[in-house]
C-alpha cells in the first residue's frame, strides 16, 4: 500500500462513514479525517490490542500487509512502543509506552475540544503524530504545538507529519511543563493518563480556555475524561465526560515498589473482621463505583489477586489489596466462593477497608450517580477536589492530595 493510494482513500472514507454513522465524528471533521489517514502515521510493526482479552498481536507491514492495513483502519488501539523503547523483537513487551488510540476515542476528544478557526492548541503527548496532524489540517500547522517526552517517538511523528505535508511544532520535552514559549493556548488536549494536573497547563491556558485530559487516581488504572474551563483567577473546573483508559504520563506512573515493605507477614498483627460487600460491589475497570471509590479514598492503590488464599491454606475466590501512600497501612479482603461474608485484614494507622466501605455506602445512598454527574475543581497549584452535580458540592472524604508527589 503506497501513500495516497486509492485503496487507502477508500479505507479512510469507510472509517469516516463508520464514525459518522455512530454519531461520534462531527461533520466538520469528516474531510480532515479523510485527508489525514491514520495509516500514514503508523510504524511498519505495531501490536493490535484486544480490549476484551488484553492481548496484543504483532502485525508487520512487510510480513502481512493485508492484516496490517486491516488493523490500521479498525477502531482498535495499536501499541507502537513497549518499555520506553527498550523492547526488541515482535513479541509484546512488558509495558506499552506509546500507542495509536482508537479512532473513535481520537475523534470524540477532538469533538469535545470544540475548536474553530483561530484556535491555538497545545497537545501533550505526540505519540504517532496522527492527532497533531488532524489538528494541524483543521486549524493550520502554525496553530498547533505538540510536546513529546521521547525523542525517538517525536522524531518518527515529525517525519510522518512532514510526509503528510503538515508542520505543527513538535517539541521534545516533559509534557507536564507544557511549552510556555507558545502560550497562551485556547485549548490543551492531553493524550496520556494523568494523576496530577500540572500548574503549568493552567498557567499556559488563557481565561475561558479548555483543558481536556484523562484524569484519575492511583486507586486504579482508570481514567475519566475531564473537560476543565480555566477561570480568570487561574483556577479551573469542569465535568467528567466518560470513562477512558490511557497510558500514563511517564513521571506519574504508579511504582508498586513503594509498597514492598508494607506487608511484612500475612496476616501478621492485622485486625480481622468481616464484610458483607462482595468483589462485584467493588466494580471493575469501567464502573462508576470503582472510579468514585478512588475519589473518596485518595492516596490509596488497589489491586486484586484472583484465586488467592486466605493465608490458612483455604483457597479463596480473590484477594483485594489496598495500600496507603503516606504510611505502611494496608488492608486485604479475602472473597471466598463458599462464604457469604468476606474476611477483612487491616494493619496500620489508616483503616483502608473502612474507608472503601464508607465510599461505596455513600455512593449507594446517593442513588448510584453516574460519572457524568461528577466533576473536578483544580487550584492554581494543581490541587484537585472532586464534586457531585455542582462545584460547590465537594465529595466527602476527598480532601487529601492524590498520590505521591
Amino acid at each position: 500500500m503506497t501513500l495516497g493510494s486509492d485503496r487507502e482513500s477508500r479505507a479512510g472514507d469507510e472509517l469516516a462513514r463508520q464514525l459518522l454513522d455512530m454519531g461520534i465524528l462531527p461533520p466538520e471533521w469528516a474531510a480532515t479525517l479523510r485527508a489525514v489517514p491514520r495509516s500514514r502515521f503508523l510504524p511498519d510493526l505495531f501490536w493490535a490490542y484486544d480490549m476484551a482479552t488484553g492481548r496484543s498481536e504483532p502485525l508487520s507491514r512487510s510480513d502481512d500487509p493485508g492484516g496490517w492495513e486491516l488493523a490500521a483502519y479498525r477502531d482498535i488501539p495499536l501499541v507502537t512502543q513497549w518499555d520506553d523503547g527498550q523492547h526488541t523483537g515482535t513479541r509484546p513487551g512488558t509495558v506499552g509506552t506509546s500507542s495509536a488510540s482508537m479512532p473513535s476515542v481520537v475523534v470524540s476528544m477532538l469533538r469535545d475540544l470544540d475548536v474553530s478557526d483561530g484556535t491555538r492548541v497545545l497537545e501533550v503527548g505526540t505519540g504517532t503524530g496522527w492527532n497533531a496532524g488532524l489538528l494541524a489540517h483543521r486549524l493550520g500547522s502554525d496553530q498547533v504545538v505538540s510536546v513529546e517526552i521521547d525523542a525517538t517517538v517525536a522524531a518518527r511523528a515529525s517525519d510522518a507529519l512532514a510526509r503528510a505535508e503538515l508542520n505543527p511544532r513538535v517539541v521534545v520535552g516533559e509534557g507536564a511543563d507544557g511549552w510556555p514559549a507558545g502560550a497562551p493556548y485556547d485549548r490543551v488536549i492531553v493524550t496520556a493518563g494523568v494523576r496530577r494536573l500540572p500548574a503549568a497547563w493552567l498557567e499556559q491556558t488563557r481565561p475561558g480556555g479548555i483543558i481536556l485530559a484523562p484524569w484519575g487516581t492511583h486507586y486504579s488504572n482508570q481514567d475519566a475524561l475531564v473537560r476543565l474551563t480555566v477561570n480568570e483567577d487561574g483556577r479551573a473546573a469542569g465535568p467528567f465526560l466518560r470513562m477512558v483508559e490511557f497510558m500514563k504520563l511517564r513521571d506519574q506512573r504508579l511504582d508498586w515498589d513503594l509498597f514492598r515493605e508494607h506487608v511484612q507477614a500475612f496476616p501478621g498483627d492485622a485486625q480481622v473482621s468481616r464484610t458483607p460487600f462482595t468483589l462485584a460491589d467493588l466494580g471493575d475497570r469501567y464502573d462508576t463505583s470503582y472510579f468514585v471509590t478512588g475519589l473518596c479514598v485518595p492516596e490509596c492503590a488497589h489491586a486484586v489477586n484472583m484465586g488467592a488464599s486466605d493465608g490458612s491454606g483455604e483457597a479463596g475466590g480473590a484477594k483485594a489489596w489496598f495500600f496507603d501512600f503516606l504510611s505502611r497501612s494496608w488492608a486485604a479482603v479475602v472473597f471466598a466462593a463458599d462464604t457469604p461474608h468476606a474476611t477483612v485484614y487491616q494493619s496500620g494507622p489508616r483503616h483502608l477497608w473502612n474507608e472503601v466501605e464508607r465510599a461505596l455506602t455513600w455512593w449507594i445512598e446517593n442513588g448510584r450517580p453516574d460519572l457524568d454527574r461528577f466533576g473536578l475543581s483544580v487550584d492554581r497549584d494543581g490541587g484537585t477536589r472532586p464534586w457531585l452535580d455542582d462545584p460547590s458540592n465537594f465529595l466527602p472524604f476527598s480532601n487529601r492530595a492524590t498520590g505521591p508527589r
